[in-house]
């Protein structure tokens, strides 16, 4: 029933009443009965039923009552009543269609069967009964046909308000159910992850007051692995509090930027943190880096973390790294290298993690595209990040012309030997 709701439409009320009136006037010039031409008093009646349609095509009940009043003067005073037979049965339609309430459909319904009965006053019986099983054509077919319209009408409302309704009982479960996750999430951050970091900044702090005559080396190290370990607790904190309240911390711009004056300094903390590991960095940072976005920025510095934290962790605490950030054009070219020629303590696990996969999720969130894989005996990562990004579909930045490597899981390298310990003399 889908096309007969379109073309009973209610914005259509009037292109209807215009092929009405076009058939009217071509029953009258064509069609009428015994090839009689139709008088004048037929023309005066339909030339009101055609105006009296297109001026209440809007108001349904208004041109019921109209064409009902036409239809009987049409039964007085001319024979061929069938255009204003036809107008009424017509108005009645529409009002079954679109009446406000039922009631007014069965009196509509009742008006126009008494005037059709009138042209049956003073017949015989048997006509009279002729005239009574007439009215099925006149009434009972448009009044079946427009409660049929309205049903389906009605039946198709109900259903989209039944489809909107199941669709918002989904989301507000989706949402309890990501509520219930975030919180559990929270929990095992605050409850395992957040108490053990905690119990060891507190015991190196101990370590630290406790052992008095320490190598400045080592109360280098014990004073790094301090502030690492409470920036770790600092940013625990407010992953906790973005999980357990979204809403409460999306102003806060420290969980989801950086502010772009202060990125050259936390790009060089990271390039210190990886030295203070054992790896050589070799940092070509472009100043021009301190007018980034917040969001871009931010991308910056977790990809050079993680890239270097790469570096010590597959190429070995020894390597040499290349750090390369630079704005062309509004463009950020990223790029870190190394040349896989560190040495992995036996102790220090490698491969099998997911930096890979989330730097590459970051990227492309900013319509860059992260290419990672082997260069001859060490590792690059690289990107560019485009200066403008596109709301509606994400595009690969051109990169640097070179030789592109395929695509690759997080890199799984086996750790160079260690050195054979020195022979007793």
């Amino acid at each position: 029933m889908g096309w007969v709701g379109r073309l009973f439409d209610a914005r259509d009320t009037l292109a209807r009443m215009l092929l009405l009136d076009l058939s009217g006037v071509g029953y009258l010039v064509f069609g009428t009965q015994a090839g009689r031409s139709p008088t004048v008093t037929q023309w005066i009646l339909a030339a009101t039923a055609f105006a009296v349609a297109l001026g209440f095509h809007r108001r349904p009940l208004g041109n019921l009552v109209g064409q009902a009043a036409l239809l009987a003067v049409a039964i007085q005073v001319i024979d061929d009543t069938t255009i204003n037979q036809v107008g009424a049965s017509w108005a009645l339609l529409e009002l079954a269609m679109w009446a406000p309430r039922p009631r007014v459909i069965w009196l509509a319904a009742g008006l126009l069967a008494t005037v059709d009965l009138t042209n049956s006053i003073g017949d015989p019986f048997r006509r009279i009964l002729s005239g009574v099983f007439g009215l099925t054509v006149e009434v009972g077919v448009p009044l079946l046909l427009g409660l049929v319209i309205r049903t389906t009408r009605e039946l198709a409302r109900q259903a989209e308000e039944r489809a909107a309704a199941e669709q918002r009982r989904r989301e507000s479960e989706s949402r309890a159910t990501r509520a219930d996750e975030r919180s559990a999430i929270a929990r095992e951050l605050h409850d395992v992850v957040a108490h053990h970091v905690a119990s060891m900044v507190l015991r190196v702090g101990v370590a630290r007051h406790v052992l008095t005559d320490l190598d400045p080396r080592v109360g280098e190290v014990f004073d790094d692995v301090h502030g690492t370990g409470s920036a770790a607790l600092a940013d625990l904190r407010r992953l906790v509090a973005v999980l357990r309240d979204p809403d409460g911390v999306r102003g806060d711009a420290a969980l989801t930027a950086i502010e772009p004056s202060a990125l050259p300094a936390a790009l060089g903390a990271a390039v210190d943190r990886a030295r203070q590991a054992g790896v050589t960095v070799e940092a070509d940072i472009d100043p021009a880096v301190g007018a980034l976005d917040a969001v871009r920025g931010l991308a910056v510095l977790r990809l050079t973390q993680e890239a270097l934290t790469n570096v010590a962790k597959h190429a070995g605490t020894s390597a040499l790294a290349r750090l390369s950030v630079s704005v062309v054009d509004g463009a950020v070219h990223w790029e870190v290298s190394d040349n896989g020629r560190g040495w992995v303590p036996a102790e220090l696990p490698s491969g099998g993690g997911h930096g890979i996969t989330g730097m590459r999720e970051r990227v492309e969130v900013l319509g860059g595209r992260l290419e990672a894989g082997p260069t001859g005996a060490g590792w690059r990562a690289r990107t560019v990040l485009p200066a403008a990004v596109s709301a509606s579909a994400p595009t690969a930045s051109p990169l640097p012309p070179a030789v592109t490597p395929a695509p690759s899981p997080p890199r799984e390298r086996e750790a160079p030997a260690a050195p054979p310990a020195p022979e007793p003399a």
